[in-house]
């Protein structure tokens, strides 16, 4: 019998001999005229209409499910293994095709999951290689789990470090950075058409509306400038006596128009005192732009021109929005469970108890 050749070598042998043989085979395949090369739309893998998007689908693996459920969770739309690129052919037959498992459509991203096995992985390194090759418009990642933190990065969630949320306290996402992004500049499109020709003064009321003004003035087309104004709230004998401008604008508004910047609008009460304030003024016109409103908890009428998004009544942060001066920077708005300030509202009431010498409540 011949002697064996050393395992070492034998096994970099058959790797460059694999490489030389995917090389070949691209090469072919780029020669391949430019007809034959059409995705192919795949059937539906829905199986319910109710419930999660990620509890609708049959998944191939349990793994795709988890990353459905991620995606979920961050409000990143996504489509299972919508179609199927050939990437090999026969003749004039496809020999081979590749199906990505997700794609998401805000982001024109494929995505392919994978595993740290090695007899995993290197299969689909030469799929995503072909089809990058093959089709050079197409967006393809292979992803890794250790990868999903650069994904959140993509679809806008990179200015804070997710992983270190304290998820105890943070619920549902309700507004994904895309939808903000999409809906604030949709708010401007519509501002600029209404002010064509004319000039406006932008009111913020501080604080909440801080990222919210930035990003929406960025985009609107008329000339405008910008003032803020501070409302300081206490108890009051009457709703109107709650509420005093603590900082005043200082840009005169008589004769101009005025479009009032609001994070939120819930009672009116505020806003109702606010703007018999700036009409005392004598401006031209008077508006409000609101990122959010709650009108199930309105108490007195108010006319909004402009909402963002119709909410719940729940406790929401992100997005310029705080609880006691925490999560204004986080780049969604997010429900805050209300564990977090029950536990406040009972520490304070403990404390109060103390300062009169009782007991508070266990």
């Amino acid at each position: 019998m011949g002697s064996k050749a050393p395992i070492g070598i034998s096994g970099r042998t058959s790797q460059r001999e694999y490489n030389f043989r995917v090389s070949l085979a691209s090469s072919a395949q780029l020669s391949v005229p430019q007809k034959w090369r059409r995705p192919v739309r795949q059937r539906s893998r829905l199986v319910r209409r109710t419930g999660p998007a990620h509890a609708r689908v049959e998944f191939a693996h349990p793994s795709e499910q988890e990353f459905a459920r991620f995606l979920d969770y961050y409000r990143i739309r996504w489509v299972y293994e919508p179609v199927s690129f050939p990437i090999a052919w026969e003749s004039d037959r496809v020999a081979e095709m590749f199906t990505p498992d997700f794609y998401l459509p805000e982001h024109d991203l494929y995505v392919e999951l994978t595993t740290m096995k090695q007899s995993h992985v290197t299969p689909k390194n030469r799929k995503v290689r072909l089809l990058r090759e093959l089709y050079p418009d197409v967006n393809v990642r292979l992803l890794y789990r250790k990868d999903y933190q650069q994904l959140l990065a993509k679809a806008g969630y990179g200015a804070v470090e997710v992983q270190n949320l304290r998820k105890q306290d943070v619920g549902d996402i309700v507004i994904s950075p895309v939808e903000l992004e999409t809906r604030v500049r949709a708010l401007a499109r519509k501002i600029s058409r209404d002010y064509r020709g004319q000039s406006i003064v932008l009111v913020g009321v501080l604080k909440g509306i801080t990222f919210f003004l930035a990003d929406l003035a960025r985009q609107i087309k008329v000339p405008f400038v910008i003032d803020y104004l501070d409302l300081k709230r206490f108890a009051g004998a009457q709703p109107r006596a709650r509420v005093r401008i603590a900082r005043d604008i200082d840009y005169p508004i008589q004769g101009r128009n005025v479009l009032v910047v609001e994070d939120i609008v819930n009672t009116g009460l505020t806003l109702d005192y606010l703007l018999s304030e700036l009409r005392a003024r004598e401006p031209a016109s008077v508006e409000v732009v609101t990122l959010l409103d709650r009108p199930t908890r309105r108490l007195v009428e108010v006319h909004v021109r402009y909402v963002g998004f119709q909410i719940p009544n729940d406790y929401v942060v992100g997005y310029g929005l705080d609880y006691r001066e925490l999560y204004r920077n986080l780049p969604f708005i997010c429900t805050l469970r209300s564990s977090v300030y029950e536990i406040d509202a009972a520490s304070a009431a403990n404390t109060q108890a103390r300062e009169r010498g009782q007991d508070g409540p266990n």
